[in-house]
Parts: structure tokens; C-alpha cells; sequence
């Protein structure tokens, strides 16, 4: 079973931000409403649009979920 998009991201976390996909990864896990369970990319980007101000910008995501994509199938 493939993992969600969150549990693939987490694995970027780092104490020391090293780089804009560990800062994705840091503020998804203290965004309490990020949709955890989710592998929809029309989802995500939803609500990374509404709720993702965190984001410097959603070709961040994209290329995020592109990865995960390519790494989880």
C-alpha cells in the first residue's frame, strides 16, 4: 500500500532547514490540519492554495509530488 504524501514528506524533517523542501516538510508537520492521509494531488493542492502560506511557492509542492510520485509507485 502506497503511503501518503505527508509520511513520504515527513522524511525531508530536519532540525536545521537545509533547503525549501525541508522547510515544506517542517511546516507540514506542525500544520495540524494538513490532510495526513491523503495521496490526491487535487487535495493537496487545494489545500496547500487555502491553508499553505508556508509555502514560498506551489511549484514547491509540484515538484515534491512529482518525487514522491516517482518514489512510492
Amino acid at each position: 500500500m502506497q503511503k501518503s504524501f505527508y509520511h513520504y514528506l515527513i522524511k525531508y524533517r530536519q532540525p536545521k532547514v537545509k533547503d525549501s523542501l525541508t522547510a515544506f516538510a517542517n511546516a507540514a508537520f506542525e500544520d495540524h490540519s494538513f490532510p495526513k492521509h491523503s495521496s490526491d494531488y487535487h487535495e493537496l493542492s487545494h489545500y496547500l492554495e487555502m491553508n499553505g502560506h508556508y509555502l514560498e511557492s506551489m511549484t514547491l509542492f509540484d515538484d515534491a509530488f512529482q518525487k514522491y510520485l516517482q518514489e512510492e509507485s
